[in-house]
């Protein structure tokens, strides 16, 4: 597929010099010139990055000089967190690379509804001691503690949260829920309370253990128990993070080395921001028809985007303090004023929103523009360079869109570009692959930044056998049934499935 789309690309398959057979054979390449390299190298790799890059973070643990965790966050991921942080979610997936190390990458919701990743970490192993680590190194490069974080209901989540609670905030508490939204219910939980009882006495279902766990860990699950942490409405559910993960899985495969797995993601960062880019242009381009003549609509179009407003009813208003509270409590929920508030605004003659009502993170203009979108890959240690690089592409794409359909235009700047491509070939003298090891054309192709080393200190891990990595281990046979149907045509056991 790759030699065909080269192939295209270039106008046919006499103009591609490589064979077929050289492009199948070039993982295996890959793999011979890295080999047992290939932690040291992806850790060398981020080093550089980290030395290189502004506010880039990058975190490792090894055991026994074997590469067991990874963290890392560029400026943007942290600029996203530090806006959009209060509710995050997080979730594991699998077949990434070819140590199968989990990857776990932290998903937030922006100003345009969203998913953005807010960090991204790589476990040998799922134990409590891999997750401690992720979630203190989590912690320190953002600084701040989220208000909830959703994930799945996992032991050794569960037990490195508490493990982490006073290491590294000595002020605040970080025993925050860590849990799955199971159920989208509305029910205040003193109502869901009595109506499980009597599901549970209506199918004979007291003495379940399933649950009875679930009914034991209720406040971690059931939104009635979250109605008093704001912003907790964005997000009700570990699908974002599920949809993250097929995502990432889209680019990645499980034969990747470390190398490979750290260029796809790149990729798969680069698309997401240009999504992201696109968005940020239509909304500030965006011009929205006024459906009343008030003054408060048309602030409220020049400096938030698009929302959702709720059904319910008594608002009060205090119009000397600007204070306006509705009993529905979206703003507390989801930091947006209901259309009740509007309503009764517009009744008493307020012309514009109160400053305190407009939370930062709906703003158009809540990420500076002066943060750089390009990509971080490169083959070279001089960050200026880097930027260069990336600024002409960005710069010729941007020609090409607006010439492409314009013949004559076209014609002017394909003309220009021949004319300055004989003007560098003039004096250029082509090194060709010849001169080049192996080790340079592999470390060229996948963005390494430094030589492969020589010395290895950090070495590649075992493959693991991790939870939904695809290696199946039989559980013993407990004899418990967890399902069986009223005609007992079927059954469920909880060792055996």
């Amino acid at each position: 597929m790759a030699h065909k789309l080269r192939a295209s690309l270039r106008g046919g398959y006499e103009f591609v010099k490589p064979k077929v057979v050289d492009y199948k054979n070039l993982r295996r390449d890959i793999n011979r010139v890295i080999g047992y390299k290939d932690a040291q190298m992806i850790v060398n790799t981020m080093n550089d990055r980290r030395a290189h890059y502004p506010n880039y973070s990058f975190e490792f643990n090894c055991q026994d000089d074997v590469l067991d965790c990874m963290f890392w966050a560029d400026e943007m991921e942290k600029a996203y967190y530090a806006e959009f942080g209060d509710v995050i979610s997080f979730d594991v997936t699998f077949r990434t690379n070819k140590y199968r190390m989990v990857f776990v990458p932290f998903t937030a919701i922006d100003y345009h509804k969203k998913s953005v990743t807010v960090g991204s970490g790589l476990l040998s192993n799922e134990s409590i001691e891999s997750y401690s680590w992720l979630l203190k190194s989590f912690l320190k490069t953002h600084g701040k503690e989220p208000t909830l974080v959703l994930t799945d209901q996992d032991a050794a989540i569960k037990q490195a949260v508490e493990n982490i609670s006073d290491d590294l905030f000595n002020n605040t508490d970080f025993r925050k829920r860590f849990s799955k939204l199971v159920w989208d219910t509305n029910m205040k939980p003193d109502v869901f309370e009595v109506k499980w009882g009597l599901l549970m006495k209506e199918f004979n279902l007291e003495d379940t253990r399933w649950f009875k766990d679930m009914f034991t860990i209720r406040d971690s699950w059931i939104p009635g128990y979250f109605s008093d942490i704001p912003m907790c409405g964005l997000m009700k559910t570990t699908s974002r993070s599920e949809s993250m993960n097929s995502f990432f899985n889209t680019y990645s495969e499980s034969g990747n080395l470390l190398l490979c797995f750290m260029m796809n993601y790149d990729t798969v960062i680069q698309k997401q921001r240009n999504t992201q880019r696109d968005l940020d242009k239509a909304s500030k381009k965006a011009s929205y028809k006024m459906q009343t003549p008030r003054e408060i609509e048309l602030q409220a179009s020049k400096m938030v985007g698009k929302f959702t407003l709720c059904n319910t009813t008594t608002v009060e208003i205090k119009a000397e303090e600007k204070e306006i509270n509705c009993n529905c409590e979206h703003f507390k929920r989801r930091g947006v004023l209901c259309r009740h508030a509007y309503t009764i605004m517009m009744r008493c003659g307020v012309k514009e929103i109160p400053e305190r009502y407009i939370l930062k993170r709906w703003r158009k203009d809540v990420i500076s523009r002066n943060y750089c979108f390009s990509s971080v890959r490169s083959d070279s240690g001089d960050c200026e360079n880097v930027k260069l690089v990336n600024d002409s592409y960005y710069s010729f794409e941007s020609c090409l869109d607006i010439v492409r359909d314009d013949k004559k235009r076209l014609d002017l700047f394909a003309e220009k570009q021949q004319m300055l491509l004989k003007e560098f070939e003039s004096d250029y003298i082509s090194p060709g692959l010849k001169s080049k090891t192996d080790g340079e054309v592999v470390c060229k192709l996948l963005g390494v930044t430094i030589p492969i080393p020589e010395e290895i200190n950090i070495h590649v891990p075992k493959v693991q056998s991790n939870k939904g990595s695809g290696i199946k281990k039989r559980i013993p046979c407990t004899g418990e049934v967890a399902y069986e149907n009223s005609k007992k045509e079927h059954r469920m056991c909880l060792g055996c499935g």
